[in-house]
C-alpha cells in the first residue's frame, strides 16, 4: 500500500463518516460498489484524479481536503511504517465529533469546547 493512497483513503473515510454516509450510499452516489469505496478507504486502491474530483463534489469538500495533514515526506521503503493510527482516523475521534455536533444548543456546545480546552491546558500544565 502506498502512503499517499492510505492517507487519502483515511480522509475519504473521515468525511464520509462525519456526513453519516454508509459506504453503500457513497458508492451509489458516485456509481461504485461499497467494496470499491472500502478499498479506497483502506488505501488498497489508489483514486484516480477524476474520481477524486467526483468524490470531493459529492462530499462537499475541496480536493485539497484529501491531502490535508499529509506528512511532508513519505517514509522510504526501508523505513518501518508508523503503525499508530493518526487521531483524525480513529473511530473515537469520529464518534466524538458526531456527538458534539448533535448538541443543538450552541451555548452548551461552546461550553463543552471550552471545558475540553481547559482540561487539556491543565493536563499539559501538570506534565510540563
Amino acid at each position: 500500500m502506498d502512503t499517499v493512497d492510505t492517507h487519502v483513503g483515511g480522509r475519504l473515510r473521515l468525511r464520509r463518516t462525519l456526513l453519516g454516509l454508509s459506504q453503500t450510499e457513497l458508492g451509489r452516489r458516485v456509481g461504485l460498489t461499497f467494496q470499491q469505496i472500502q478499498k479506497y478507504e483502506h488505501g488498497a486502491n489508489g483514486i484516480a484524479a477524476s474520481r477524486l474530483w467526483q468524490l470531493a463534489d459529492v462530499l462537499d469538500v475541496p480536493v485539497s481536503f484529501f491531502f490535508d495533514d499529509m506528512p511532508d515526506a513519505a517514509p522510504r521503503a526501508s523505513e518501518p511504517p508508523d503503525l499508530e493510527t493518526p487521531p483524525m482516523g480513529r473511530r473515537e475521534t469520529l464518534e466524538l465529533v458526531k456527538c458534539y455536533y448533535r448538541i443543538k444548543d450552541t451555548r452548551v456546545r461552546r461550553g463543552i469546547f471550552d471545558l475540553v480546552k481547559a482540561t487539556v491546558g491543565a493536563v499539559e500544565g501538570v506534565v510540563k
